[in-house]
């Protein structure tokens, strides 16, 4: 089985065999070859006459055989031409033949003579009597495969090892057994001499007295240790009630642990939300604070109402209040001038009523500016005015000088009331 370096035909309808360890395709010859050499070694040995086998061909040429089963009886030696048998399937009983092993039977798979020769095959019978005519049955395809998986069945159950097998899985199964039986003889040798050695060993043999005390002596200690055993498990059933309860307060104070736990995460929550928002607060404070300081800072009256000096006149958003002979000054300007310095002057006095007596009133009234003294007469302060009519508009300019002169006397008294430093303090730049 397995040789690969022989070409045979092979017929189609056969069945390749594989090997059930490496799964290599497998062909089964020569099994004719071995049918007859164990015909003619049993004919020989049992002094009956051989059966005549006709035919030559190859068993997988033919695809014909014939199933042949022949008891050998007990004690006969293996004929000569029989293939070897794996090793380590001697003396093990056959499971599905029950008292009969694999010394007892084999199959032989013989030929079938070809139905232009009319014969049959002759065979020995079981009992060793006159040779038995028996007539070709079950020839053909499915005959081969019986006869081939009976061989497989019967190798399998005497190996315990899965048949077919190619020759090199065979080998390697040879030496695993051989392995396992040296490992076995090896045991066997030691047991042998360690029974040896046990056997002579002097053993000393009590006498009745002393076998009494031995024995008293180890009832007594019998007592003792269960006495020990008992104290034992009282203490343990002691120990097993103290670990209950410790394991009762091993969770209480778990599950306070957790609540603990619990309550210190939301207390840090809350904690790190109320940081975040004292720190925005702090942080609208301090932009808020920048914003104020900005703001005190910063002057309305003076970006709103800018007063400078233009060479020879003073002037108040640009606009040049007064004129003089060499420099003549348009009256459309001065009144400008004049509108815009009584719309600040009457600013700052409506800014801090009721606290500032608000006695001359002033009218802004864009470059038409009137003033109101305190018994309600008015006086226009714009021009052009001549020499007739320069009584009122020199009235209304007085009153004008009177109410600056006041709220100067009032900011005056206010800066005295802060503290503010004499250096800083208002005053006007003129008496």
């Amino acid at each position: 089985m397995g040789d690969k370096s022989r070409t045979l035909p092979v017929d189609p309808n056969l069945p390749r065999w594989v090997c059930q360890n490496c799964r290599q395709s497998l062909c089964v010859v020569g099994v004719d070859s071995y049918a007859d050499k164990f015909l003619n070694e049993y004919s020989s040995r049992s002094g009956m006459q051989g059966s005549s086998i006709h035919g030559a061909s190859s068993v997988l040429g033919s695809t014909r055989m014939d199933n042949s089963f022949v008891l050998l009886p007990k004690q006969k030696p293996q004929p000569q031409g029989m293939p070897p048998r794996p090793r380590g399937g001697a003396g093990q009983p056959d499971m599905s033949h029950p008292g009969k092993t694999m010394e007892e039977s084999f199959v032989v798979v013989y030929k079938s003579e070809s139905a232009s020769d009319g014969g049959g095959t002759h065979l020995p019978s079981a009992d060793g009597g006159s040779n038995g005519h028996l007539q070709p049955h079950n020839s053909g395809f499915h005959s081969t495969i019986t006869v081939l998986k009976r061989a497989f069945e019967i190798a399998t159950n005497q190996t315990q090892v899965e048949q077919p097998l190619c020759l090199e899985c065979m080998r390697v199964l040879s030496d695993k057994l051989d392995k396992e039986v040296e490992d076995v003889n090896r045991d066997i040798e030691a047991y042998e001499a360690c029974l040896k050695r046990l056997e002579g060993d002097a053993r000393d043999v009590l006498s009745e007295a002393d076998f009494l005390k031995e024995k008293l002596k180890i009832e007594e200690e019998e007592r003792k240790l269960e006495a020990a055993i008992e104290e034992t498990e009282k203490q343990k059933a002691e120990v097993n009630t103290e670990l209950k309860e410790l394991e009762l307060k091993s969770t209480r104070f778990k599950e306070l642990e957790e609540r603990y736990w619990h309550e210190y995460n939301n207390f840090q929550f809350q904690l790190i939300s109320h940081q975040e928002e004292r720190d925005a607060i702090l942080a609208k404070i301090e932009v808020s604070q920048a914003h104020l300081e900005l703001l005190k800072r910063t002057n309305v009256l003076n970006d709103a109402f800018p007063i400078c000096q233009e060479g020879e006149f003073g002037t108040i958003n640009n606009f040049r209040l007064g004129r003089l002979p060499k420099v003549p000054v348009e009256w459309d300007e001065i009144n400008a001038a004049w509108g815009q310095a009584c719309l600040l002057l009457h600013t700052m006095c409506q800014y801090f009523r009721p606290k500032f007596q608000y006695r001359i009133k002033i009218i802004p009234m864009g470059s038409y500016p009137r003033i109101m003294d305190s018994n309600n007469n008015t006086y226009e302060l714009f021009g052009p005015v001549n020499l007739f009519w320069s009584t009122r508009y020199d009235k209304a300019m007085t009153l004008f000088a009177s109410c600056l002169k006041d709220f100067a006397e009032f900011a005056h008294s206010k800066d005295i009331e802060n503290n503010i430093p004499p250096d800083k303090q208002f005053k006007l730049p003129y008496k």
